[in-house]
């Protein structure tokens, strides 16, 4: 058999030997629940997620109290769709450019108190269009599309949409950009941002939220370790953040591995050259049509008179993992005229290796 080459990366990235050690030493030799046990585990457990909100802080340019874990940004993209003041005369922006995860929990939410959606327009190469952002109460904001693999300019667009209303809520899909581009939430000044840890090498499961104000919003879980009191009359009465969105047990074992996943990443950060180079080599095949631009973080293109997901059995065959479809990602393929794509991403543990063998079996598939 083939010796497989993972260029499937956007999906979830590939974990470092740092990151494996680190959850299995937690789970053989320091597993315990957080959460006011007086054992030496469970102390060192509270400890360990101490430290671990402390260090995405500082990776984002946050405040620790600001740091809210989640089981990803499916969930938090949710919370923070439930958490926000939504009527009739909500008016909510989104982009083609939105992931589905980051645009239907605003959608739902929205469309459900009659309020009005509206679709901020892209420039010609599919970005979005800051001249032209009109006025919103709401603005979902995808820092980079999964499907074109470009970083849009976070800072410009909510300073654009604050011009037009300066209460707008902004809320930042993270996940593909923070493999590829520094986040700074103070420079940003958006008022949520979220990502997937399994998409810088942690694990599947865990998530992070920033929320600029959270004395703002209330939680939307409720359950064990939110609740400061619960006073004679059943009045509640909340921790402070982060604890009071954080109900229930956090994953663990997950975020033992998230403090080991950032030290990598801002190490060995996707060598991007790499795209470029197959970039070169798959313009020049007939049958391909590439369909992001050379300097983008990713590959994404289709193969004239295949589906995508006959290209990717047959790619598969051969060791390949890559990613076919619509990527969840429904409004852009519209915009460029396509059902689906086939997209290669990398990790830092990819080489010039593996791009060139790739190329070789794909040049063998549609021959």
């Amino acid at each position: 058999m083939n010796k497989i080459i993972y260029l499937d990366a956007a999906a979830t990235y590939q974990k470092s030997d740092a990151v494996v050690n680190a959850q299995v030493d937690f789970l053989l030799n320091k597993y315990a629940n957080a959460g006011r046990g007086i054992c030496a585990r469970a102390i060192a457990t509270d400890d360990m997620i101490a430290r671990t909100r402390a260090r995405v802080a500082a990776f984002i340019n946050a405040r620790a109290d600001q740091i809210v874990f989640t089981a990803g940004t499916t969930a938090a993209m949710n919370m923070v769709a439930n958490m926000i003041p939504v009527s009739a005369t909500t008016k909510l922006l989104v982009s083609d450019l939105d992931h589905h995860s980051a645009r239907l929990p605003f959608e739902m939410q929205v469309k459900k108190k009659a309020g009005r959606v509206f679709v901020c327009n892209l420039t010609d190469d599919f970005n979005i269009d800051v001249d032209s952002i009109p006025v919103a109460d709401v603005f979902v904001i995808t820092a980079m599309s999964n499907v074109l693999g470009v970083p849009q300019d976070v800072e410009r667009i909510i300073e654009a949409a604050r011009q037009k209303n300066p209460n707008v809520l902004t809320i930042v899909d993270a996940a593909q950009f923070v493999v590829h581009e520094k986040i700074d939430v103070t420079k940003w000044n958006c008022d949520f941002m979220a990502f997937s840890v399994h998409k810088i090498g942690g694990d599947t499961g865990l998530g992070v939220l920033y929320v600029k104000n959270p004395e703002r919003f209330a939680p939307v879980n409720f359950g064990g370790g939110m609740v400061l009191k619960i006073q004679d009359n059943d009045d509640l009465i909340l921790n402070n953040s982060p604890e009071k969105f954080e109900a229930g047990t956090l994953p663990l074992t997950q975020i033992s591995g998230l403090i080991p996943a950032i030290d990598n990443l801002e190490k060995n950060r996707p060598d991007l050259n790499l795209i470029k180079y197959l970039y070169d080599e798959l313009i020049k095949i007939k049958k391909v049509r590439v369909l992001s631009n050379r300097n983008a973080a990713l590959l994404t293109f289709v193969v004239d008179g295949m589906h995508v997901l006959d290209f990717g059995t047959l790619i598969g065959a051969r060791g390949v993992c890559l990613r076919v479809g619509n990527m969840c990602a429904t409004w852009i393929h519209r915009r460029l005229g396509v059902d689906g794509t086939i997209r290669v991403s990398i990790g830092a543990y990819n080489t010039i290796d593996d791009i060139k063998s790739f190329i070789s079996y794909l040049k063998d598939v549609v021959k």
